[in-house]
């Protein structure tokens, strides 16, 4: 992932910081101005605030194609959050949340009515699919790269995956 100029900021303020402290004491900071666990936040959430543009990007052009109002994609916000989101369209949600710094989730779920309901079972379900995990790894220079099974990806294929895959499950 690219460093904007707003985040290019940030770590040179945080260096000016330490810089500073660093005058005014006479220890020396081995670590001056790296915090490597703050890093790996402000990236984890940095990346899912990109990955949430990307999706309601994309779902706002499936949405545009789409002929009728009737299974579109709408993208959410999950409250009480830094950056997690989901994805929902026909009782189906894709989330993606930050399970820790540096570990990203994807899960679906499924909340519909059952077709025939049965007599010894409730009116609807939940379906939980087993989770997926995009992690971080570090790479030279202190740089975050981002991995799923331990394999690097670029954004915009990860987008295009699991839109494919949300919009094949959601239609069913």
């Amino acid at each position: 992932m690219e460093i904007n100029k707003l985040e290019n900021k940030t770590w040179i303020r945080e260096l000016v910081s330490a810089d500073e402290q660093l005058e005014k004491s006479v220890m020396i900071d081995m670590n001056l101005g790296l915090d490597t666990q703050r890093i790996l936040v402000n990236d984890s959430i940095a990346f899912l605030l990109r990955l949430k543009t990307d999706f309601a990007e994309t779902a706002g052009q499936f949405n545009e194609l789409k002929p009728g109002a009737l299974g579109r994609i709408k993208v959410y916000g999950i409250a009480k959050t830094h950056a997690d989101f989901m994805l929902f369209r026909n009782g189906y949600k894709m989330i993606f949340s930050i399970k820790n710094a540096g570990l990203i989730s994807m899960r679906f779920h499924y909340v519909g009515n059952l077709a025939i309901p049965q007599p010894t079972q409730k009116d609807s379900m939940t379906i939980v699919v087993d989770e997926e995990l995009i992690e971080a790894k570090w790479g030279a220079f202190e740089e975050v790269l981002w991995t799923y099974k331990g394999l690097s990806f670029k954004a915009e294929y990860l987008v295009r995956h699991y839109m494919t895959l949300f919009i094949k499950e959601s239609s069913r």
